[in-house]
């Protein structure tokens, strides 16, 4: 199992499509969220993932939300199988990678409700009521990250 952190641009073609590939069998098959995937996001966003024989089993992606704050936003957060510790793996790996790589001063997360635990674990405290996202209920998420 390998971790990494790429741009788009170093992604390899193969990369992307096991990413996209993860990310609609978590989101669109498994939550049955209907959106378009292919935001425009991910051309300024660092992907982070772990891979294991070729195929990503982790992975989320890291962007710049705002610049005045230092505020980077994660999301597209997601563990191809549950309950193994690969999302807890990835998230230790990827929040010093990101501090490190976007220089930012707050990360933020919009955690889908049944995950707040989950990113209290790292440090993130909620900053909102919950709200509708997608038709899933969220709450918005930030951990301090000077």
């Amino acid at each position: 199992m390998e971790f990494e952190a790429k741009t788009f641009d170093e992604l390899t073609t193969r990369e992307l499509y096991e990413i996209l590939k993860a990310r609609c069998l978590i989101f669109t098959v498994e939550q049955k969220i209907i959106c378009v995937d292919p935001d425009g996001m991910d051309y300024q966003s660092l992907h982070c993932f772990l891979e294991d024989g070729g195929n990503i089993i982790a992975y989320l992606r890291a962007f710049v939300e705002d610049e005045k704050t230092g505020t980077v936003k994660i999301g597209r957060v997601l563990s191809v199988t549950h309950g193994e510790g690969h999302g807890t793996k990835l998230m230790r790996l990827a929040i010093p990678e990101i501090k490190n790589r976007l220089g930012c001063q707050k990360i933020s997360v919009h955690a889908q409700k049944h995950a707040e635990s989950f990113y209290a674990l790292f440090g993130f405290k909620p900053v909102s009521d919950d709200f509708l996202e997608e038709g899933v209920l969220h709450v918005a998420m930030e951990l301090d990250a000077p």
